[in-house]
């Protein structure tokens, strides 16, 4: 009932983005922690592969090793697909042999896609090319491309209704996490939020209390000028 990314870059960031017809796609499935990795639980999902999944790979277990415990030991995994990506080395990626077709998963250099009840198969090439050839963009919007390329391959099969994007870099909370719940183009409108994000909330956030400096900016004038800073440097690409 959905397809989904999973991506790292260079800078240790995971990013997820997903997409479905079906009612808030992004409250269950995605499944992100500081410096460990990303998952995505999808077809007949399992929620509890998020926790114990996120829990393995701290421990020191690769993706495979993930997928391998997580479905040895559930009756369903034959209608499962998940997907995987750790801090380092290749992903991973399980489709149940009770899957809805189209159904299938690809593992790129730092991404994996994986997808069931999709128009096709170009729908998971189509977003792992669309990814693959944006190096050097920033990571949430090599996302979006990646999923608007293959929604023009026809996305779900069923229509559109959902789609979520989660960035998380090297705090405990996300960097960027939006949510389109129910939405007649939810990839457009996710789109559409991630510009609004850029206005204020990006830049206010990177002035938030994080890990290497527990307290955060509190003088509202350096807010300020730091929104204006974030600007200036995205209209030059600095």
């Amino acid at each position: 009932m959905t397809w989904s990314i999973l991506a790292r870059d260079s800078e240790g960031r995971f990013g997820v983005a997903i997409a479905s017809r079906f009612f808030a796609v992004g409250a269950l499935c995605v499944h992100t922690q500081r410096g460990v990795g990303a998952l995505s639980t999808q077809a007949l999902m399992n929620p509890l592969y998020g926790p114990a999944g996120m829990m393995l790979l701290a421990q020191g277990h690769t993706p495979a090793a993930v997928i391998a415990a997580l479905t040895a030991t559930d009756p369903g995994h034959a209608q499962r697909q998940l997907h995987v990506l750790g801090g380092q080395g290749p992903a991973a990626a399980h489709t149940g042999a009770a899957c809805i077709d189209w159904c299938g998963h690809v593992v790129g250099e730092g991404f994996s896609v994986a997808g069931n009840m999709l128009a096709g198969p170009r729908v998971i090439e189509a977003t792992a090319d669309a990814f693959a050839s944006r190096t050097g963009q920033p990571l949430a919007e090599r996302l979006l491309a990646a999923m608007a390329a293959g929604e023009a391959e026809g996305g779900d099969k069923r229509g559109k209704q959902s789609a979520a994007l989660r960035i998380h870099g090297d705090n405990d909370y996300p960097e960027l996490d939006l949510r389109v719940d129910d939405h007649s183009a939810p990839l457009v409108e996710l789109q559409r939020l991630y510009e609004v994000s850029l206005q204020r909330f990006q830049p206010f956030v990177a002035c938030l209390p994080r890990r290497r400096d527990p307290v955060g900016e509190l003088d509202r004038g350096r807010i300020e000028a730091f929104i204006e800073r974030f600007h200036a440097q995205r209209q030059t690409g600095t």
